[in-house]
């Protein structure tokens, strides 16, 4: 097998730094396209003059490329700046803007329907002005948001950070489809509004995952799913990406070749067909790219074309660049060309390795989503803290239903016409996607599914050593008698190896602690719970094997890992103090295991949602208020704040759920929520509080607004700081940890101590942390 062509890579790099230079330093780009301008004239000169003497040198065009190329990408950056310049005078107001749709829109974590849109006015209203920059729009959910859609949308600008494409975010209060999308555009968004809604009739699992299998409509995706889809690197089959784009070109160019057409008929069907398919999922950006890098990999390696791969994806990354420079920044982009170029890099040369194990076809199978997953975990480990550890066999299970869903479902979606053939299609594909919606969700619970890291350089450096090291070990160059293997390389096998040993050693280790040695660690016994989630509340109360959740923290995984290691499978009573995200952003990890939510009153549309679907997972729903009882195994439970249908707290912190356990085997215990010091008093002065708490959770972290009457009223023998290490808001104060220490109260926190455990024993009160174990008295 032929090398493959290396020689434009370099092109793509420095264009791609270029662009990074230009997004990120705007006020520079002037100043990149002079300085490439000037030294691609200095070395056609230097050409010019030396070259009858001494013939033209290789590189040379290649050099003058480069800095045509860089220079066009600066040009590009630099003709947006006064447009983007006025856009950005607008932060901060209130403006009214006429725009058109540009992309797909989505569902963001704030309940918002989000889009890009092309401006063609701003300004306040009356004072509109023309100016045509990228915005994005956040709107309610509703119908008309279709790509050529024209809008006229009221709402607070606010500017966005350097590297974005959009100049600047729209938070609509208003928004009007003044004309609808017509022509092509409206045509496919008919069919896409038509197959979305048959699809949403059929059962799930698979019933939302469809839409986006098959065009790109991710609305339908619920939010557990979506994370159970990121943890078993799976994302990609949710939206249009290049695997989509790949599938398409693969299997025109299959059925052209199988209905007897030659090698260039198959090729203008497959292009005809990956353009049809781009309009019809909407030709924003991020399809096209997508569209573009997968379409020329995967016809080089069709047309048996292999060695130009590198070549042709070098210069689409160039004229992708070129057109839209801020792409460049954004790691849909960067994981796009990364797996592209480790499916005809990588996946040939890892293939042959692993056939020295197993079968030639089990080998290929393996080697494209393993080359893929080696080429993307150090760019994922930059932006995110999620490692997927089930990736290649999550895709090795869900990749023959991915194909089938995504072609049935496209049949199904251009069939709309005739609704019984739509009908059978759409159920045809339902089945495949059930499939990866099951794999996802089944793989997500396994206890080594994903391994989390600090996002940035380091953790993208140790992604990519281990990457490194997997590779070496597995490829095997082609050694004879004539040429035998080097020394050096034999020598980096062999430390590669022993490096895979070591992170295999520590991850089999870790695996086990979190799964079936998770309870191992932990003393039996406990009535008080307090997990390590960060800067945020997540508290349990254990009684005979009833179990209460106070909050859940800011984030789904912490929470599971606490609950895995101390046993927990069902909650029974779930406390919603109030809806901030570090109190509330863990609910997935619960979802569909709750019995009752004692909630604080919401406070819009966002809270309510987030009720919604814990009630949809099988939980019922009680508002907590003044005088609210109840029994948890053995321990009773009162609500003692907040007051019903109170004007002067309605919603928010001062309105968090205060919620005393006693009797039974649970030492009494008062969790505060963030209340601050208003509250509190008032909390003193209706509760008719008396003192001898064995555990009080500290009201919002330990900041400073408190009252010191309440704690030496309430005078705890344990006094719980749920705090994130070094968080930003210094909590916990210290003049609070005074206020707790002048009471008497023995002071634990979970930024030092990790996880603490709370339980009474022969009238005694027993704490174990991960730290230490105490016997406060």
């Amino acid at each position: 097998m032929r090398r493959q062509d290396l020689r434009l890579l370099p092109l793509a790099v420095g264009v791609w730094g270029a662009a990074l230079v230009c997004v990120f330093w705007s006020a520079g780009a002037w100043w990149v396209a002079g300085g490439c301008a000037l030294c691609a004239g200095v070395v056609l000169a230097v050409v010019e003059v030396r070259g009858r003497r001494d013939g033209t040198r290789p590189g040379v065009g290649l050099v003058v490329l480069l800095c045509a190329a860089m220079a066009a990408v600066a040009v590009t950056v630099g003709m947006s700046m006064p447009a983007r310049g006025q856009a950005a005078e607008s932060a901060g107001r209130v403006v009214e803007v006429a725009a058109t749709v540009t992309s797909s829109a989505s569902v963001g974590q704030d309940g918002r329907l989000w889009f890009e849109a092309q401006t063609t006015s701003i300004g306040l209203r009356g004072e509109k002005r023309p100016v045509s920059v990228p915005v994005r729009i956040g709107v309610e959910p509703g119908d008309g948001f279709d790509l050529g859609a024209r809008l006229r949308v009221v709402g607070e600008a606010a500017v966005t950070d350097a590297g974005e494409r959009a100049a600047l975010v729209i938070y609509a209060t208003e928004a009007e489809v003044v004309r609808p999308a017509d022509g092509v555009f409206g045509v496919a968004a008919d069919a896409r509004r038509a197959f979305i809604e048959r699809s949403t009739r059929l059962p799930e699992p698979g019933a939302g995952l469809l839409p986006g299998l098959a065009v790109g409509d991710t609305r339908g995706v619920s939010e557990t799913l979506n994370d159970d889809m990121r943890t078993t690197g799976l994302s990609h089959l949710t939206a249009v990406s290049g695997a989509n784009c790949a599938i398409v070109v693969g299997a025109m160019f299959w059925l052209t070749a199988l209905c007897g057409g030659g090698r260039a008929l198959r090729v203008i069907v497959a292009a005809a067909s990956l353009a049809g398919f781009v309009v019809l999922v909407t030709p924003e950006p991020s399809v096209i790219r997508a569209a573009v890098v997968a379409g020329v990999a995967m016809l080089t390696i069709l047309l048996g074309r292999p060695r130009a791969g590198a070549a042709m994806l070098a210069l689409c990354v160039v004229g992708i660049l070129v057109v839209d420079p801020w792409l460049a920044a954004t790691p849909g982009f960067a994981l796009s060309v990364a797996a592209s170029a480790a499916l005809i890099l990588l996946a040939p040369p890892l293939a042959r390795g692993l056939r020295r194990w197993m079968p030639a076809p089990v080998a290929l199978a393996i080697a494209v989503p393993l080359a893929a997953q080696l080429a993307c975990g150090p760019i994922i480990a930059l932006f995110a803290e999620q490692q997927s550890l089930v990736g290649v066999a999550a895709n090795l299970l869900a990749a023959p239903a991915a194909p089938i869903a995504t072609v049935i479902g496209l049949l199904a979606c251009l069939t709309a016409p005739i609704p019984p053939l739509a009908d059978l299609l759409a159920a045809s594909a339902w089945l495949p996607a059930a499939w990866i919606a099951t794999t996802a969700t089944t793989a997500a619970d396994l206890p080594i599914a994903q391994i989390l890291l600090p996002a940035g350089i380091g953790s993208a450096l140790l992604v990519l050593g281990v990457s490194i090291a997997l590779a070496l070990v597995i490829l095997r160059p082609r050694v004879d008698e004539a040429t035998p293997e080097r020394p050096l390389m034999r020598n980096l096998r062999r430390a590669a190896a022993a490096a895979l040993i070591v992170v295999l050693s520590l991850s089999a280790s870790r695996a086990l602690l979190d799964g079936p040695l998770a309870t191992a660690s932990t003393p039996e016994g406990w009535s008080i719970a307090a997990c390590d989630v960060g800067q945020g509340d997540a508290l349990l109360v254990r009684s005979e094997g009833a179990v209460a959740l106070i909050d859940t923290g800011p984030e789904p995984e912490p929470l599971a890992k606490c609950l895995r290691a101390l046993g927990i499978e069902r909650i029974d009573l779930l406390v919603l103090t109030h809806f901030d995200l570090d109190h509330i952003g863990g609910v997935a990890a619960v979802r569909g295991k709750v019995g009752i939510v004692l909630h604080a009153p919401p406070g819009g549309p966002d809270d309510q949602r987030a009720l919604d679907e814990l009630a949809a997972a099988g939980a019922t729903l009680t508002p907590g208020e003044t005088g609210l009882r109840g029994q948890l195994g053995a321990t009773s439970w009162r609500v003692l704040w907040p007051q019903r249908a109170s004007v002067a707290f309605p919603t928010g912190n001062d309105a968090s759920v205060v919620v005393e356990f006693s009797g039974g085997d649970v030492p009494r215990s008062l969790f505060l929520g963030d209340l601050s010091a208003a509250p509190q008093r008032m909390l003193l002065r209706t509760a008719r509080l008396v003192g001898g708490y064995a555990v009080v959770k500290v009201a919002h972290h330990g900041s400073a607004d408190q009252e010191p009457a309440l704690y030496e009223t309430l005078r705890p023998t344990v006094a719980l700081f749920t705090v994130g290490a070094e968080n930003d808001y210094g909590h916990p104060r210290a003049e609070t940890l005074d206020l707790l220490g002048a009471t008497g109260a023995h002071l634990f926190r979970t930024d030092q101590q990790g996880r603490i455990l709370i339980r009474m024993e022969d009238g005694e009160l027993q704490v174990w942390t991960e730290a230490s174990v105490g016997r406060p008295r």
